[in-house]
């Protein structure tokens, strides 16, 4: 069982990414109060491991927060897992697809683009199958 440890909001397109201790995710939509993305990419997630990852490979620490996605967890490999359905606290999200990192990457740090592409280093995103909440520290697993 893993956990959550990080949770993100991006209330405007292209701002930063606003960190909270809770969110409540809405059915078939993505976060309350964030903004909607694309009927299949509600919700992205990053894996804690896979950003360790790639930070190893850029040779410093970086942010979290940098990489935009909405939650982070710890403990469970998100590769591979389309279909699959995640379930984080009271949340259930369904894996729809392999977040691929985007030049906004290289922005931060200089060859984080590149050190977020093999594996799905960059995280997954899915659809949310039901209104919850989540809170930082909940624990997370597959159904």
């Amino acid at each position: 069982v893993g956990t959550l440890q990080g949770i993100w909001i991006k209330e405007v397109r292209g701002a930063p990414m606003t960190a909270v201790d809770e969110a409540k995710a809405l059915a078939d939509q993505g976060f309350d109060g964030g903004v909607r993305e694309f009927s299949t990419r509600q919700v992205t997630v990053l894996a804690a491991e896979a950003w360790a990852d790639a930070e190893a490979t850029v040779g410093m620490s970086v942010d979290p927060a940098l990489r935009r996605a909405n939650l982070l967890v710890a403990g469970v490999d998100l590769a591979g897992t389309i279909g699959r359905v995640l379930r984080i606290g009271d949340l259930r999200l369904e894996i729809t697809g392999e977040t691929k990192p985007c030049h906004q990457m290289d922005f931060a740090v200089d060859g984080l683009r590149a050190a977020l592409e093999p594996d799905w280093r960059g995280g997954a995103h899915g659809v949310v199958l039901g209104d919850a909440t989540v809170r930082m520290g909940d624990p997370v697993g597959w159904d």
